[in-house]
């Protein structure tokens, strides 16, 4: 995507240094950070520290960090390989990407003896899965396209309002985004739409990244308290939600940041059409209950006790919000039931969000499930 001209993408491989490098996301939008992923740990600690965050990112960073674990020993054993890509897949827990993307390369290079071909296999795979999910979400871009155009033609070419929640964007997938592929197309095809950017506490994804995303691409938009959707959708100024997910069942519940689950809640009770955009490799083919199956992240209290921001002299620095002695609770993500979800918007189309119409879209899947 382009950022002041230049084309961008939040992950790539230097061929020069023979590493994968990323944007160090927690800088953005104030400082554009770039981070080099010399070892294991450092991959480790960028997916921990969420130098890199959103699920297909995760998977793709997951499956540099096996290619690096080889470049750090390439004679090691399959034993240890597979120890270090136990390791990775512990980062996070709840994006499934992060286990797809390390297994995915893990399987590409174990029976490869050649310990330079071995590294190359590693590697190839790890751009494959890059290149894949970029295409994934130009695809998504293009069938949710039809959603955003209908609603364009039932208000005559007025604006189309659209709220989205977290970052989905191309900063959380290599190219376009999921939620945010469609407003990208829509917005390319000169379709006038405006989107509500939930602030999305407490790291402000939406605030701090979205906004910088969909500013860079010239779409109208415009910050909200994550409280104020509600209000909005009662007032007929939302046309519709899409938001992103980091796991998503194979009956289609959704795990999402959290506070999505609220906002599918509000959307169901002034009859607004909520859905979710997400590539294939975000679903976990092995669980059906997402409330008791998916397991949610909690993070350090730190990040709701503390912001970030600018200061007057252009310093970026930390204050803290509530006295220091209250204790924090931090729940990373939440989950709306697939009874909230009007669709999933995937690379192969749209459906229900129910195990049959995902069944559908993905067939192969039927055999083993």
């Amino acid at each position: 995507m382009l950022v002041d001209n230049q084309q961008m993408r939040p992950i790539w491989f230097d061929g020069e240094k023979k590493i994968a490098r990323v944007i160090d996301q927690r800088m953005l939008p104030h400082k554009l950070v770039i981070a080099d992923l010399n070892t294991v740990d450092d991959v480790i600690y960028a997916i921990q520290e969420m130098f890199v965050r959103g699920a297909p990112l995760i998977g793709a960073t997951g499956a540099f960090g096996v290619y690096t674990a080889l470049l750090q020993n390439q004679t090691c054993t399959s034993e240890d390989l597979v120890r270090e890509c136990n390791r990775l897949k512990s980062a996070r827990p709840t994006a499934v990407n992060l286990a797809w993307g390390v297994d995915r390369v893990l399987e590409a290079c174990l029976n490869v003896n050649v310990p330079a071909d071995r590294l190359n296999a590693a590697r190839n795979e790890a751009l494959a899965i890059v290149e894949d999910e970029a295409e994934n979400c130009r695809q998504i871009g293009l069938h949710g396209l039809s959603i955003i155009q209908e609603i364009s033609r039932k208000k005559g070419g007025a604006p189309v309002n659209i709220l989205t929640h977290c970052n989905a964007g191309w900063l959380a997938c290599i190219e376009y985004g999921t939620a945010t592929a469609p407003m990208y197309t829509a917005f390319d095809q000169k379709i006038d739409i405006h989107v509500w950017v939930d602030e999305t506490r407490p790291l402000n994804q939406g605030s701090r990244l979205t906004a910088w995303e969909l500013g860079k691409h010239g779409i109208n938009h415009t910050i909200i308290t994550d409280n104020a959707g509600g209000h909005l959708m009662q007032h007929g100024m939302v046309d519709l939600v899409i938001v992103g997910t980091d796991r998503t069942t194979r009956s289609g519940d959704v795990a999402n940041k959290i506070g999505t689950y609220l906002k599918a809640l509000a959307a169901k009770d002034n009859n607004l059409p909520f859905y979710v955009a997400l590539p294939s490799s975000t679903i976990d083919w092995e669980i059906d209950n997402g409330i008791t199956d998916i397991p949610i992240e909690e993070r350090d209290p730190e990040e709701i006790q503390y912001v970030q921001g600018l200061d007057q002299a252009g310093n970026l620095v930390k204050v803290l919000v509530p006295p220091l002695s209250s204790p924090a609770a931090n729940h990373a993500f939440d989950v709306t039931p697939a009874r909230l979800v009007t669709g999933l918007i995937t690379e192969r189309g749209i459906c229900r969000a129910t195990r049959e119409d995902i069944l559908a879209l993905f067939p192969e899947k039927r055999a083993t499930k």
